[in-house]
């Protein structure tokens, strides 16, 4: 979060000054979302949704890839089947919106109330999650071995009773996806977790260029009823740790619950063993506070639902209409090629104000390439472009570089290609020198997070306590606003001991502040 005197940047706050209000306004000035008049939930304006559109497309294609089939299921779920998974609900109580009534009458004062007439015989909860309604289907669904596995999943909303909220990262409203699959056995099960787990991490790297660190969540961080929970821990520039997906093996727990049994070869009944596994639109406050500048948004070119904006600098003259006219052509011919696996996303900003105006709105909104075009370029075959990534000189000057028509449209592709890399590797550089190791005890630990604004995650060997001693640890966390994030996947066991109890470690762990 360096500053160079020099440059005088789009955005009114700094990140170094104030990380919150920043992404606020990055958030506003990228026109991403806004308020709606109900607290907790927001509107998704076209440049926000359309990076969510691109995330499900991208996604949606690798989850069907896997074998999983698309669904979708009902919004109300009878309070009823939530009763069957006690511990599921108790994880969910706090959060869950009840609906009571069918209808509204007048209170006789110019306004409405329920009617009590209308009272539902069972009340119903607006989805949280679906394991217990999905569970129903899958009840009747599966009675055979042959049966298995069942793999759905569904692109859905969903409502949890937030009581404080932010954009995209914490709301009452928000969208995401939700697989559900039921097994045979245990080995499978766990390696469809696995998978659902892999999958996210190569996304959020690959699609979102967002480092993230794949592994096991510790036992009080399991999602009610789970066996097990895994997540992918992205860290943020302020050094917080963001969940941004998780995939969960949750035993025969739900299924005994909803009845989830199959005939076996030998023709036993056996309960399946299920799992879940989502991300949701938390992955777009991710992306803001990964890759969000000073300028505003910075969004990577696997998701920008437009990748290059071609800007004219029109003066309301006649030969406005040549320019356009040279435009037009230099758009189809990007439109024509080929970068990260589809076709180039581009745009001819057509309307009426000045380039530089308009520049600067798409700056913020973060388009990874910005063309202006004026009358000696059309006339000399020529474009001026700037990467977002690199926008300004050491001058303070914006970094336009200026080229050739047929250079940039024959390299537009390794262009993009190329911001999509220099975006991951600068999180991912960021992210590593933002790792300390070495903290032993828990007076360092509390000492490290007291002295440093923005100061990342530790490292530490991990005993993997259980019953009253874990407890003792995550009450000693919390007071400190601490938490456990999780244990990476496929690292060797540490030297040394456990920094909360003394114990010999078997893991290692990462702890945070987080999101």
């Amino acid at each position: 979060m360096s500053q160079n005197p020099n440059i005088r940047h789009a955005l009114t706050v700094k990140r170094a000054d104030d990380f919150a209000q920043w992404y606020q306004e990055v958030i506003a000035e990228a026109g991403m979302a806004e308020e709606s008049g109900v607290r907790g939930c927001m509107v998704i304006k076209p440049w926000g949704y359309g990076i969510w559109e691109r995330i499900q497309q991208v996604m949606d294609a690798r989850i069907k890839e896997a074998g999983v089939e698309n669904c979708y299921f009902p919004l109300f779920i009878p309070l009823s089947y939530f009763a069957k998974e006690a511990e599921h609900v108790e994880g969910f109580a706090k959060e869950m919106a009840v609906v009571t009534h069918h209808r509204l009458i007048g209170d006789g004062k110019g306004g409405l109330v329920p009617d009590p007439e209308a009272k539902l015989e069972e009340p119903l909860i607006v989805r949280p999650t679906s394991e217990t309604v999905i569970g129903a289907a899958m009840a009747r669904w599966v009675q055979s071995w042959r049966d298995l596995p069942l793999l759905t999943n569904q692109w859905a909303n969903v409502v949890r009773w937030e009581m404080r909220t932010r954009m995209f990262l914490r709301t009452s409203e928000f969208l995401w996806q939700e697989g559900h699959t039921a097994h045979a056995d245990r080995a499978d099960a766990v390696a469809e977790t696995l998978r659902a787990l892999e999958m996210y991490r190569s996304f959020a790297e690959d699609v979102l260029a967002m480092p993230v660190i794949a592994g096991e969540k510790p036992e009080n961080e399991r999602f009610p009823g789970a066996v097990a929970t895994y997540s992918i821990e992205a860290m943020m520039q302020d050094g917080k740790a963001l969940q941004a997906g998780t995939s969960h093996y949750l035993g025969t727990g739900f299924a005994e619950a909803a009845g989830i049994r199959y005939q076996d070869k030998e023709g036993s009944q056996a309960l399946c063993h299920t799992t879940s596994w989502g991300v949701s639109t938390r992955l777009i406050g991710g992306v803001i506070m990964t890759h969000g500048d000073d300028d505003g948004l910075r969004v990577p070119p696997a998701i920008a639902p437009q990748q290059v904006v071609i800007l004219p600098m029109l003066r309301d003259t006649p030969e406005d209409e040549a320019l356009l006219a040279y435009c037009e052509e230099l758009r189809r011919e990007i439109a024509g090629k080929s970068a990260l696996g589809e076709k180039v996303r581009v745009l001819l900003d057509k309307r009426p104000g000045k380039a530089t105006q308009k520049r600067w709105a798409w700056v913020k909104k973060g388009v990874p390439l910005i063309l202006e075009i004026g009358g000696r370029d059309a006339a000399g075959g020529q474009v001026s472009v700037v990467r977002r990534d690199r926008l300004w000189r050491e001058d303070g000057k914006v970094n336009f570089t200026g080229m050739a028509r047929a250079d940039f449209v024959a390299g537009v592709a390794a262009e993009l290609e190329d911001v999509q890399r220099s975006l991951h590797g600068e999180a991912l550089a960021r992210r590593d020198a933002q790792i300390v190791r070495g903290i032993t005890s828990l007076e360092a630990l509390a000492a490290y997070f007291e002295g440093e604004k923005y100061p990342g995650w530790v490292e530490c060997g991990w005993s993997r306590p259980g019953g009253a001693a874990l407890d003792e640890v995550v009450a000693k966390l919390k007071a400190l606003k601490l938490t456990i994030r999780n244990t990476p996947l496929g690292e060797a066991k540490p030297e040394g001991a456990c920094l909360f109890t003394g114990a010999p470690a078997v893991e290692t762990i990462y702890v945070a502040r987080a999101y």
